[in-house]
């Protein structure tokens, strides 16, 4: 396997791999350009975000800056926005669904490394998936841990650090992220 193919597969693998290295390089090239354009652009916006994300709904609006590692493992639904500062690190594929919108400084980070010393010390990193259910609202600053599904609904309040799936229709908030209450 491929180090890519191990990153995706959510194995043990080398970030400094030459093809690893070269992916980066042209998501900071675009997503660079992205964050150098101004609001009467939109429409090269979208197709810097085109060329960039794996997947790229109607509707899509995303304050810069930006950041992320790859953009191609990054899907986006119709009706997504992001505010300002979104950092979305996808060394694993990274889903958002449908009219999913967040706040200011959102981070998704699909990306973790080993806990035990020695491992950390093989420089070998880790990926899980991240996926945002249809209809989400993310607050202000939260953030989202990898391996980790928010439901279809729920809204996560500012500043949350959300490490366990959420299920659809809640509100949930904290550190760590727990539901507060059921929305339906």
């Amino acid at each position: 396997m491929t180090e890519k193919q191990k990153m995706l597969a959510g194995e043990l693998y080398l970030a400094s791999d030459p093809e690893l290295v070269a992916a980066r390089r042209h998501a900071r090239r675009l997503t660079r350009l992205y964050n150098q354009t101004t609001e009467e652009e939109p429409e090269r916006r979208l197709e810097i975000l085109r060329e960039l994300f794996g997947a790229v709904g109607q509707r899509v609006e995303i304050e810069p800056p930006l950041r992320c590692d790859y953009g191609s493992n990054i899907r986006v639904g119709d009706g997504f926005y992001a505010n300002f500062d979104c950092i979305i690190l996808d060394c694993a594929a990274v889903v958002i669904g449908r009219d999913v919108k967040l706040g200011p400084r959102v981070q998704i980070l699909a990306a973790y490394h080993p806990t035990d010393p020695v491992g950390r010390a093989s420089g070998r990193e880790l990926a899980g998936p991240v996926t945002l259910g249809d209809g989400v609202w993310v607050g202000a600053g939260a953030i989202i841990g990898p391996r980790v599904t928010i439901g279809a609904g729920s809204t996560i309040g500012a500043g949350s650090v959300v490490t366990r799936d959420v299920p659809g229709g809640v509100v949930a908030a904290g550190v760590p992220c727990r539901v507060i209450r059921s929305l339906t």
